[in-house]
């Protein structure tokens, strides 16, 4: 039979990306697909694999979508879908301002990847002015509901379905679950306990109440626990005040690492952290940080956004603690400091949940026969 072939987009992702690029085409090349990967490459300041070095894979650069620059960005994609999509049997978007760039172009069956309230995420963009939020809001549940009409949807959370008229395939943030990770609380090299927070850095995301854990954690264990943050920052503010708690010692911090490297990270921490604000992109979503750390043995403190609440409750491999409350969560993490042994009991549990419900391996396969499926009809 001849391999399907699938032209992969992205404008704003990190071709990193752990859903992109480590879950969804790592997938679709073990099922034998030819994959085209058009990201910014250069933009994130990544090394695109040269050809037949990863068998299967072709890889684009396109212009980076950043801030109030991303014109430039949606035309040369548009130039891309409209260059290399006709090769392909599906084209599969990644970014919601992607969808008007397909106007007008002859493509392939398309599919856009919802990954998060497209509405609900213009309040979080700080470079969208305050008199602009509204009507780039009614402007992307317009689009949403043109996308439903012209193209296949696929949602990163069943809970984004109630925004759509018809039901769409559900393709979950699960994440590989290792067979045997290490236990929570086993030391690093340096003989120090690590907390950990894994994801995009933001103010909405806690990036103030983090600074404050890890200089408080430093100080009250002379250095015994360290917090290491794993993750881009968005917004020079951010970065800033994350360089300035580096230089003072109060935490580590990576920046983003390729999902591998950076999952790599969790094993053996002590806790990780997922202090969200309560904001309404994040209230009906799954926090895929929160997944990761159960996958890989790591108990969780969560703020309590009702995803969280409910998988730290059902897998009792955690604790909720109130939105902006840093004290609660050190003096959580000062507990576990003091019996690591209790921390990786939790952990252990969290762990029994992942490979029962969270374990990327079986919704991987859902995802590669309903492209299969799709790639079929469109031909």
């Amino acid at each position: 039979m001849t391999s399907r072939r699938i032209l992969v987009v992205t404008v704003v992702h990190h071709p990193e990306d752990a859903r992109i690029r480590h879950r969804q085409i790592a997938s679709l090349l073990a099922a034998g697909w030819e994959v085209t990967f058009a990201a910014p490459w250069a933009g994130h300041g990544a090394q695109p694999p040269d050809d037949g070095t990863v068998p299967g894979l072709t890889a684009l650069d396109l212009t980076r979508s950043s801030g109030r620059r991303r014109f430039a960005a949606q035309r040369d994609a548009r130039r891309v879908m409209r260059e290399h999509g006709p090769r392909h049997d599906v084209v599969l978007l990644h970014d919601p301002e992607l969808v008007p760039s397909t106007l007008g172009i002859s493509l392939p069956l398309t599919v856009w990847d919802v990954h998060e309230d497209t509405a609900a995420v213009v309040d979080l963009r700080s470079w969208v002015p305050a008199r602009l939020r509204g009507p780039l809001r009614s402007l992307a549940s317009t689009m949403e509901r043109s996308a439903e009409r012209r193209m296949v949807l696929i949602l990163a959370d069943e809970d984004y379905a109630q925004r759509f008229a018809q039901p769409h395939l559900v393709v979950p943030n699960t994440t590989p679950v290792p067979p045997d990770p290490p236990p929570a609380g086993t030391p690093d090299e340096q003989g120090r306990l690590r907390v950990v927070y894994l994801g995009s850095l933001t103010r909405e995301r806690g990036v103030g109440e983090l600074v404050r854990v890890g200089e408080q954690l430093a100080a009250r264990t002379e250095g015994r626990a360290v917090l290491e943050i794993v993750g881009p920052a968005h917004g020079s503010a951010t970065t800033e005040q994350l360089q300035a708690a580096q230089r003072a010692g109060h935490l580590e911090w990576s920046g983003f690492l390729p999902a591998d490297r950076a999952l790599d990270r969790l094993d053996g921490a002590l806790a990780g952290l997922s202090l969200l604000h309560d904001v309404e992109n994040f209230r009906p979503s799954m926090p895929t940080k929160v997944v990761e750390y159960l996958a890989h043995a790591v108990p969780v403190i969560s703020t309590p956004l009702p995803r969280a609440v409910d998988l730290v409750d059902r897998s009792g491999a955690g604790t909720v603690v109130p939105f902006h409350d840093v004290e609660q969560t050190v003096e959580q993490l000062l507990a576990w400091v003091a019996d690591p042994a209790a921390a990786a009991e939790l952990g252990r549990r969290g762990h029994d949940l992942a490979r029962r419900e969270l374990d990327w391996g079986v919704h991987s396969a859902e995802f590669v026969t309903a492209m299969e499926r799709l790639a079929g009809a469109s031909r």
